[in-house]
């Protein structure tokens, strides 16, 4: 538990006694302080854990803010209540109501605040409802949470008219309209041309929103003023002194603010005239120092005063110190809520760094950090790390950023930029309680926005106090942040001789064949070029081999050996007491793992930490989750702590090796996935202790910003973005190409006499294909019409389209080594395949459909159904995209086939008409009539995205890490979908998790929808579904901005309504009318990279779910009320808890174990992995009780499954399909929701493939079927493996793995994809031969998984084939073996 402060830091007179007696307190004591009052402390926290009590966030009361005064005689009572964020203005305004009612003689004041979020309470709602009644005065601020906005506006709205004023500060419009003072009001805005208007129209202007806007109002006053007519103009002058005075924060402020108000506008008071100052105005930006005598606007002032300090340290006194830059929020220091921030300072300065901090009174601090970092003549910053404390958006706060803005001035400061986060909804017992950790609307405004300006580690520096409101220091947490804030500034000083860096890899599952494994990457050719790069750049890398093979070699000793034995290379052996010496959490690992050492990572003495240092650079391997092994631990709801091993290793990198940074190596290791809060660590989380304060840094594939979000979240990573390797066609090979020639045979002679007798091969050579389970084939030498011969020719044809043109990515990513030109035609073509309407470019298919008077959609649905007219021209289009592609990629090459110069080529390439590249190529084609301007738009567009393509930064951007720079931030996702995610080398960022779903995103998903619902209904006698169990999965949301979300709410019949700011917080039914059809049923199963991410979305949909199921609508028409009902009455429970429907696995927990279960063969059958699957997933998120995190519902979630009759899943990248990653089987309930229905009938199972702009629903096993033929048995898929050697080999047995993932999960992997594995890699003894000797170990696992496929009865085959299988494994243990001898 993280140690608390509640006494604040209160400035008395002597102030810098008070600061410095502090400084050399006991502040790093992991105690809790006794507090020296005669109160018992107990009655510090009168609130309930949040796991109890009303199951919210906030569980603060209200009353703790009431002061209710004396009555008096004849002296009336003025009553405020007032409405805010944060609670940094409660100790003031309570100061300067209890001053006014121990001096006031005109009236007694009585105050009652709530802060916004409690309102979602029903109890404090009604009491906040009936406060207004009688209240005098309403005051709002920075209301900017939709649904609560909502709620504020209706409740103040019904007093409105009766109440003397009405003051908003700074909130969305529909409370701003509530203001009203006398004759000034703002009831109007949206419609007037009033200056206040203008403050809500500033979205594409770069703004920081509402409250710069005011300050500049504030200061241009006069002018605004001269045209209002006298008396609206006074009140209006009150509208903008009362803002001064709200800005102005300080209790003498306050006091005078509710004097101005109350005498002006409470008719009781009318004719008393009561004296107010005017407003004491702090500056608007400065640099505030809690024992400078003043606050400065000027660095040099501020510097003068700094060097004469008396009570600094000498290492204060050094030139050289780290100088580390803080951003605050002027409220805070003006309303005297400052002691986190005074912590903060002082515990930088204990440690030896220089502070510099800056504050501003608006909500854009991108001027004063350009004014007061950075040097106006040199240009260089002044500071080696920045961190804010505010926790928002460097340009914006809570309302509208600026992101563009805020980047463009970190890049100028160019130093690391972390983002620390004050607790506001929750008091501190509340958060550390919560398993889920901060609250979702703070994640979203104070973690994830900052995210997309490139902010970094995003620690819980301070508390809240329940009872006075304000903030205090974690102390545990600011040693933590300062220790990292100094240790990320030190990159900058620090020479790049003296520093170590300790690169980490990863091993999946735990083999010798497996060490080095990541996403798309081959890890140790990539490493290589790391180093030599360091070594040229000036690092210390001594006896740096000669290649990457020898490198593999000397790392992992000797690459045949077992993972398992010590062989592997022992870097260190750290004795058990060291180890405990070294780790201080250690014994919290043995509640899950027994006293240390264990026997992971050990050799019964020591724990062993394995890798091999070069000069200044160690190369380490991560231990695995060391669980995997074991079927039981499996099956635990909730996952382990890492084991001893693991923790040993990064005491070693930090303690012993003493690493200035850590440079995690691709996707993904474990760290970022162990035990702990989602989002907020404190000190008893996993992640936290393991990465302790090393600063880290993460090479990401930048098609998985959900998996680095978490990264960058829970391990404090700063996540580098590396390309995946560059995609081509899946062409066509052996039976498929013979049945491609029979086609283009049949098209030229099907008018002759040979057309039965080619559509007779067609039919048979299909069949030999196995493509009988895709078509539907007619006996062969039947007899057909030629109506029917086209329409067999044109289904197979349609169908070895499909699988020509699916795109793969060949071979391996090494990083540093972008793609050449023509490797990025493929990727082109398919980024020119979609349309783009809000950049106004059409789509190159389209234009081309349009020039012979087709659409483009109704071209794609002809070729679907097999017609091969469509067919054809499908093809003719698909062939002109890639040649008019190619032909204008040649053009902006050289003989090397790189792009030389793309801008300057496009410049001499456009606009020239007939020596147009794609159009000199189309002339030649049918579509020579193509829209001109629309083909110059789509080119210029694909010329910019060939720059990127092609640029390079992975290795620029590590460099930049490492010297203590900033690194631009980016999105990941698709760069097909979205080319800003290129070039690579960025700082991955998701996204808003507010924003979705986009209105595009909700258009594709209604589509899916419909389609998934026809193609059930054709095989289901017409009828409905009436559930669809189906996976939200992370990535897949951020690329698609919200797609499978919005399939959700629209199975379901709701659609999404955006507030002011684009934010989506909530929705509204569609009427059965406009849906024309039933509402469907449906579980949802997060994954538990969306649950951390997107927990408001999980939120918004199980609301959604309730407010469906408690429509009053006919039960056959509303599949989620009939089950609900159902489901309430045989549990006994009432129907909002019935409808319970989206899950996923307990805080801190991911995945179902299944894919952990099937890598490493530890499990006995299929309703182990069905127990799994129940056991890890059946945890349910409550929009009832969000702060009561993931509760198990086991027993709604098997009845709801036993209801599903379809399950459902979306690929949405050309990059990763079913059998590439584990996760998707992992997640896949089909086998166990058929053990769970009553009649035991198997569910339908879908996959939509939204990877090309011809969107489709295929069953799982077309699709299963799809994968198969394009990757494992394509020769231009596993050769291009192969030419990555050792990775390549791992790769290949992995897609096999995962194929019997679906066997064990749906059973809906065809008995010919295991025959033909088999005689690709196992019959052919040159292929057989190179698998052996490249990846003895990886080989091993793949005749393991042979045997096992079949063993399973996944598999039917020949006992010869057994035979070989069992003799080649003998074959290569003895090898394996003889090596390790």
């Amino acid at each position: 538990m993280a140690s608390l402060v509640y006494s604040p830091f209160t400035l008395s007179t002597s102030k810098a006694e008070h600061l410095s007696s502090l400084t050399n307190s006991t502040k790093h004591s992991f105690l809790r302080k006794k507090h020296r009052s005669t109160k018992p402390a107990k009655s510090f926290f009168k609130v309930k854990s949040a796991v109890s009590g009303n199951g919210l966030f906030t569980q603060t009361n209200p009353e703790v803010r009431r002061i209710v005064p004396i009555k008096r005689d004849n002296v009336p009572t003025v009553k405020i209540v007032y409405v805010v964020l944060e609670a940094q203005y409660q100790s003031s305004l309570s100061e300067a109501v209890q001053s006014l009612n121990k001096t006031s003689r005109f009236a007694s004041y009585e105050v009652v605040g709530y802060l916004v979020e409690e309102l979602r309470d029903k109890n404090t709602y009604n009491n906040f409802c009936e406060d207004l009644k009688d209240a005098n005065i309403f005051i709002g601020s920075l209301i900017f949470v939709e649904e609560l906005a909502i709620k504020v506006k209706d409740a103040v709205e019904k007093e409105r008219d009766r109440m003397d004023a009405v003051l908003v500060f700074p909130s969305m419009p529909e409370v701003m309209r509530l203001n009203k003072l006398g004759s000034f009001s703002m009831s109007q805005l949206g419609q007037s041309k009033s200056p206040f208007f203008q403050l809500f129209k500033r979205k594409k202007q770069g703004s920081a929103g509402f409250a710069d806007s005011m300050l500049k109002l504030v200061r241009t006053l006069p002018k605004v003023l001269k045209y209002l007519p006298s008396d609206k103009a006074q009140d209006a002058r009150l509208y903008i002194l009362s803002l001064q005075f709200w800005l102005g924060g300080s209790p003498d402020n306050l006091q005078n603010f509710v004097k101005m108000i109350s005498g002006s506008y409470v008719p009781a008071l009318k004719g008393v005239k009561i004296e107010y100052s005017d407003p004491v105005l702090f500056l608007d930006t400065g640099i505030w120092h809690p024992l400078a005598p003043t606050m400065y606007d000027d660095v040099k002032e501020y510097w003068n005063w700094y060097d004469t300090r008396r009570d600094t340290n000498d290492s204060l006194k050094r030139k050289d110190a780290t100088v580390v830059g803080l951003v605050l929020q002027r409220s805070h220091i003006v309303t005297g809520d400052d002691s986190h921030y005074v912590a903060v300072i002082m515990e930088l300065e204990a440690r030896g760094a220089k502070v510099v901090p800056i504050f501003a009174g608006g909500l854009d601090f991108s001027g004063p950090v350009e004014k007061y970092f950075v040097d106006p003549v040199s240009k260089q910053p002044i500071v080696n790390s920045a961190v804010s404390l505010t926790g928002f958006a460097l340009v914006g706060g809570p309302a509208r950023q600026d992101h563009p803005r805020a980047i463009e001035a970190l890049k100028k400061l160019d130093v690391p930029y972390l983002v620390a986060v004050p607790l506001v909804f929750q008091t501190t017992e509340e958060w550390l309680n919560s398993t889920l950790g901060l609250h979702p609307i703070q994640v979203a405004l104070q973690v994830a926005l900052p995210e997309l300006d490139g902010a970094m580690e995003p620690i819980v520096f301070a508390g809240r106090d329940p009872r006075t409101g304000k903030s205090h220091a974690l102390h545990k947490r600011v040693e933590q942040l300062c220790i990292r804030a100094i240790r990320w500034g030190e990159l900058k000083r620090k020479t790049k001789a003296e520093k170590k860096l300790a690169i980490t890899v990863f091993s999946f599952p735990p083999d010798k064949g497996n060490v080095g494994t990541a996403a798309y990457l081959n890890v140790f050719a990539s490493i290589f070029s790391v180093l030599r790069d360091l070594k040229r750049d000036g690092y210390n890398v001594e006896g740096l081999p000669e290649n990457a093979e020898t490198l593999i070699e000397e790392i992992i000793h000797d690459k045949e050996a077992q993972f398992s034995s010590p062989n592997l290379n022992v870097a260190y052996k750290m004795g058990v007491r060291e180890y405990q010496d070294l780790t201080p959490y250690a014994n919290a690992l043995e509640e899950n793992w027994g006293k240390p050492p264990g026997n992971l990572n050990s050799d019964g003495e020591n724990l062993l930490v394995y890798g091999k240092a070069y000069g200044n650079v160690f190369i380490g391997v991560q231990p695995t989750f060391g669980y995997e092994g074991d079927p039981m631990r499996l099956l635990f709801s909730k996952s382990a702590s890492p084991h001893h091993g693991f923790a040993a290793y990064y005491s070693y990198v930090e303690k012993i090796f003493k690493a200035d940074a850590v440079l995690h190596f691709g996707t993904h290791g474990s760290l970022e996935f162990m035990p702990g809060k989602q989002v907020g660590m404190s000190d008893a989380c996993f992640p936290d202790s393991l990465i302790g304060n090393i600063p880290n840094v993460y090479y990401y594939a930048a098609n998985n910003p959900s998996e680095a979000t978490i990264a960058k979240r829970r391990s404090y990573a700063n996540t580098i973005s590396y390309l995946t390797p560059p995609a081509e066609n899946a062409g066509l090979y052996k039976g498929l190409k013979q049945l491609s020639e029979l086609i283009s045979s049949y098209q030229s002679l099907k008018d002759t006499g040979r057309g039965p007798q080619i559509v007779s091969s067609i039919i048979s050579t299909a069949k030999q294909c196995n493509l009988d389970k895709d078509v539907d084939l007619p006996d062969e030498g039947l007899e057909l019409s030629p109506k029917d011969r086209d329409s067999v020719v044109g289904k197979v044809y349609s169908k070895i389209m499909e699988i020509e043109s699916r795109l793969l990515p060949c071979g391996l990513h090494v990083i540093g080594e972008p793609p050449s030109a023509m490797e990025a035609v493929a990727t082109l073509v398919n980024i020119a395949a979609l349309d783009r309407p809000e950049d106004e470019i059409s789509a190159l298919p389209s234009i081309l459909a349009e020039c012979v008077g087709r659409e483009i959609e109704d071209v794609y649905r002809g070729s679907d159904k097999g017609i091969l007219s469509d067919v054809e021209l499908l093809k003719e289009i698909t062939d002109a995209s890639r040649g008019a592609v190619s032909a204008f990629v040649e053009k902006t090459t050289n003989s090397k086939g790189q792009v030389v110069d793309v801008s300057d080529k496009l410049t001499s390439l456009l606009g020239f008409g007939i020596n147009e590249p794609w159009v000199e190529y189309l002339s030649n084609t049918k579509f020579y009539r193509a829209n001109r301007d629309k083909l110059r738009t789509v080119f210029g567009f694909l010329g910019e995205c060939l720059k990127l393509v092609v640029m390079d930064n992975e290795l620029g951007s590590l460099m930049q890490a490492l010297e203590g720079k900033y690194v631009e931030p980016g999105p990941g996702g698709d760069p097909i979908r979205n080319p800003k995610v290129l070039p690579t080398g960025k700082n991955i960022h998701a996204l808003d998790p507010q924003a979705i779903p986009t209105t595009a995103a909700m258009a594709s998903a209604k589509i899916v929808v419909e389609r998934l619902v026809e193609r059930q209904k054709l095989e289901n006698e017409g009828k409905y579904p009436e559930t669809i169990a189906l996976v939200l999965w992370g990535t897949d949301n951020i690329k698609t901005y919200g797609e499978s979300l919005g399939q959700v709410l629209w199975m379901i019949g709701v659609r999404p309504i955006a507030d002011t700011f684009g934010r989506v917080n909530r929705v509204e039914p569609v009427s059965l009318e406009e849906l024309g059809r039933p509402r469907i049923d449906v579980v949802v199963n997060c994954s538990g990279v969306f649950r951390d991410l997107f927990i408001n979305q999980m939120n918004l949909l199980d609301r959604a779910i309730k407010m469906v199921a408690e429509l009053d609508e006919p039960v056959e028409q509303n599949f989620v009320r009939k089950h609900a009902l159902e489901q309430a009455e045989a549990l006994g429970i009432d129907i909002r808890e019935a409808a319970t429907r989206v899950f996923s696995n307990a805080s801190g927990s991911y995945s179902a174990n299944i894919s952990l279960a099937v890598e490493n063969s530890s499990w006995n059958d299929e309703k182990q992995l069905q127990d799994m699957y129940l056991s890890r997933k059946s945890f349910a998120f409550d929009s009832d009780a969000p702060g009561a995190g993931m509760a198990e519902k086991k027993q709604v979630f098997e009845m709801a499954l036993s209801t599903a009759e379809v399950t459902f899943q979306n690929l949405d990248s050309s990059e990763i399909s079913l059998t590439d990653v584990s996760h998707y089987f992992d997640s896949d309930p089909t086998n166990l929701v058929q053990s769970l229905r009553k009649d035991k009938k198997k569910p339908s199972s879908y996959i939509a493939d939204t990877t090309t702009a011809n969107a489709q629903v295929r069953t799982l096993s077309e699709t299963v079927r799809l994968d198969a033929r394009t990757k494992l048995l394509n020769p231009k898929w596993y050769e291009g493996m192969m030419s990555s050697g050792y990775e390549g080999v791992r790769e290949i047995e992995k897609r096999l793995s995962n194929t019997v993932g679906w066997s064990a999960t749906s059973g809906q992997v065809d008995n010919w994809v295991y025959e033909e594995a088999n005689s690709t890699f196992i019959q052919d003894e040159e292929m057989l031969n190179r698998l052996m000797n490249t990846n003895p170990n990886s080989f091993r696992k793949m005749l393991q998984t042979f045997l096992e496929a079949n063993g399973r009865g996944y598999w039917d085959t020949s006992a010869e084939n057994i035979e070989k299988l069992k003799e080649l494994y003998s074959q290569v243990e003895d090898k394996i073996e003889g090596i390790d001898r």
